[in-house]
């Protein structure tokens, strides 16, 4: 791959990645719930899953959800009940990650970073259009004399480490703003839209539609 290509690459990874949606609001509404620092597991899960997204539009099962309305429908209910899960728990939670975490973590109340990171793997996997994204993106820049291994590596490591950074950016915002959220009624209202957010987000996957329906 040569430098051109990859800052092409780099320059739309970048920009996707700071697109906000669902793993950009996970990371968000976690950092009010739980705390910047303990955000991060999730935003590292969903690194995570972006590398499972990548290597299942590698394996060209992309194509299989392009084709198959079946196999898209199956996944896209899923993305949207996940997505709508984590939209009524964001709205039922009143915890503030800025006021006391610790006292949090000493209740037992707060997840563990283990629940987080899985939450943001599922939340890559589970999200068609990111398999979709992948699919019709990596073709582009693929060179057929070039190892695919290392095309694949490459790639993905760019699109994941723009994911992160971008939620760092998006979490560091939010502790900015910390003062804004020192009010326990601002803390639940931010909860409440952030959860509709989520569950609007969940109501969006379902309007996706399949090439092959």
């Amino acid at each position: 791959m040569t430098w051109s290509n990859w800052l092409v690459f780099a320059g739309v990874s970048i920009f996707m990645a700071f697109t906000p949606g669902p793993a950009v609001l996970l990371a968000v509404s976690n950092s009010i719930s739980v705390g910047p620092g303990r955000a991060m597991f999730s935003s590292l899960g969903n690194a995570v899953g972006l590398f499972l997204v990548s290597a299942v539009a590698m394996a060209g099962l992309g194509v299989v959800l392009s084709t198959s309305a079946t196999a898209f429908l199956l996944l896209k209910l899923a993305g949207a009940a996940y997505l709508i899960y984590l939209g009524i728990k964001q709205w039922r939670n009143g915890s503030n990650g800025f006021a006391d975490t610790a006292a949090t973590d000493q209740a037992g109340a707060a997840p563990g970073g283990m629940k987080l990171f899985l939450n943001g793997v599922t939340v890559a996997v589970t999200n068609p259009k990111a398999i979709l994204f992948f699919t019709a993106l990596f073709p582009q820049f693929l060179k057929a004399e070039a190892p695919a291994l290392e095309q694949f590596l490459v790639l993905t490591a760019t699109f994941a480490g723009c994911s992160v950074l971008s939620h760092i950016f998006y979490v560091m915002l939010a502790r900015g703003l910390k003062r804004s959220f020192a009010d326990a009624r601002r803390v639940r209202l931010f909860n409440r839209v952030s959860g509709g957010a989520f569950v609007v987000l969940g109501l969006g996957l379902l309007r996706l539609r399949s090439k092959a329906a």
